[in-house]
């Protein structure tokens, strides 16, 4: 078996020191479809790039094909919603939110549909540059109201989510984590819409965190313990609703918080934690670690990743060094 990730149209990354699973997407809808029999899978002529075939072999008519066309793709999966289906629909990211945003408001949104869009290619997962890189998805999909907006982690979040979608009231968006997806966490965790997860006590640094930088992070925590820091790590799984009250208790038991996540620095996670910690009165040193407000070039995800500061070793490395620059400086 491999042991990398698939990311986009056949990049692969290598994953190391963990796990992985197959198309725990997939696995999720069958499991959710066995239970109750209404879910139907949709997607935009992306079936093999989005992992959708096991579910397509196990219940073929629940199968549905659109073809090119986002905008159709959201539009049927709306209709059959409203005749008694649980739409699930897969298409890469970029094109779910800027080829049929209109759609997902107004069909989906507006119209209580039960549709969960499933959006793979999240942030710098493809080196395809700006036409396939979703990297402001989640501050457009969490700005469209009565829309529930999940970032997942690995492969164990993942599956559960696409689990649990289905009894989520309403339109759903969550990146989708493909392929080789890396097992992060333990079988005892428990994906809770809306409820932010801690790992570790640490107090020097809290990390919040979302999507796969949760990963980095975790990864971070242990290079930094080097360092003699000792860091904490909050896995913010669903940006809408927002846990805004977990992420405030969470600051004011660190001295400083770093934010981190595969999206633009705009309008996603940093942008929800420093709104949160405003409200709250929590005032805190914060270094913010994501993607720069520009269209990201193509090149080989380790490059690009590395560049933009998306690794675990980047990250670790940013923290040392704004805590370098922060120290004060002895009188001579």
């Amino acid at each position: 078996m491999s042991d990398r990730r698939t990311l986009g149209m056949g990049e692969l990354e290598k994953i190391e020191n963990r796990p992985f699973e197959k198309a725990p997407f997939a696995r999720g809808a069958m499991a959710v479809n066995k239970k109750r029999g209404d879910i139907v899978v949709l997607t935009a002529d992306l079936g093999k790039y989005t992992d959708v075939y096991p579910f397509r072999d196990a219940y073929p008519e629940h199968y549905y094909n659109v073809g090119m066309a986002e905008q159709a793709l959201v539009t049927v999966a709306a209709g059959l919603s409203h005749a008694g289906m649980v739409a699930y629909c897969t298409t890469y990211g970029a094109f779910a939110t800027r080829r049929a945003y209109d759609f997902l408001a107004i069909a989906c949104a507006h119209g209580n549909a039960n549709v969960k869009m499933f959006a793979g290619n999240p942030g710098l997962t493809t080196g395809y540059g700006g036409t396939h890189q979703a990297i402001e998805d989640l501050a457009l999909m969490r700005a469209i109201p009565d829309m529930t907006v999940i970032d997942p982690c690995d492969a164990i979040e993942m599956a559960q989510v696409a689990e649990q979608a289905a009894e989520i009231e309403g339109t759903v968006y969550c990146r989708l984590l493909r392929g080789n997806v890396p097992v992060v966490f333990d079988e005892t965790y428990r994906f809770e819409l809306g409820k932010a997860k801690r790992f570790g006590t640490g107090t020097d640094i809290g990390f919040i965190s979302t999507g796969f930088m949760t990963e980095r992070c975790l990864d971070a925590v242990q290079a930094l313990r080097a360092h003699g820091i000792n860091a904490s790590v909050l896995h913010v799984g669903t940006i809408k609703p927002f846990d805004a009250a977990g992420i405030a208790e969470f600051a004011q038991s660190v001295d400083k918080v770093v934010t981190a996540e595969n999206h633009i620095l705009i309008g996603g996670l940093t942008s929800l934690v420093t709104d949160a910690l405003y409200r709250s009165g929590t005032l805190k040193p914060m270094l913010s670690i994501g993607i720069p407000d520009r269209f990201i070039e193509c090149g080989s995800l380790p490059y690009l990743q590395t560049k933009y500061g998306l690794t675990a070793e980047r990250v670790g490395q940013q923290v040392l060094a704004w805590l370098d620059a922060a120290a004060p400086v002895a009188a001579t």
